[in-house]
């Protein structure tokens, strides 16, 4: 799982200009479990901080558009990149809240 996302990384770099092959191996190492290299954190605490980066990309695209809009010197491409990033994070955090839920629906009508 980590190469696919270092190579996705990669692929992305070039695109938005920025670095994201550290980022998602960082993703990764994150969701390793914990044998392999130490203490996990709580589940709790990734759902956290997962919902928190989002919420700071959010706001990063928000102050982007806004300053596109007011013509702060920010250009259309960063105000885009900045959007379509907050799109993916948001999208991605709905897709894991709704297994999450099937999950807990599957556990809730199993028959014992």
């Amino acid at each position: 799982m980590q190469s696919s996302i270092s190579t996705m990384g990669a692929a992305l770099s070039g695109v938005a200009g920025t670095d994201l092959t550290a980022g998602a191996s960082a993703l990764a190492g994150n969701l390793s479990p914990a044998g392999e290299g130490g203490a996990a954190a709580p589940f709790s605490d990734l759902l956290t901080d997962a919902v928190g980066q989002v919420n700071q990309l959010e706001s990063e695209a928000r102050a982007a558009v806004t300053g596109l809009m007011t013509g702060n010197g920010v250009d259309v491409h960063q105000a885009m990149i900045a959007t379509q990033k907050a799109d993916m994070a948001f999208e991605l955090t709905l897709a894991v809240r709704n297994k999450a839920v099937q999950a807990y629906q599957q556990v809730l009508s199993m028959q014992f």
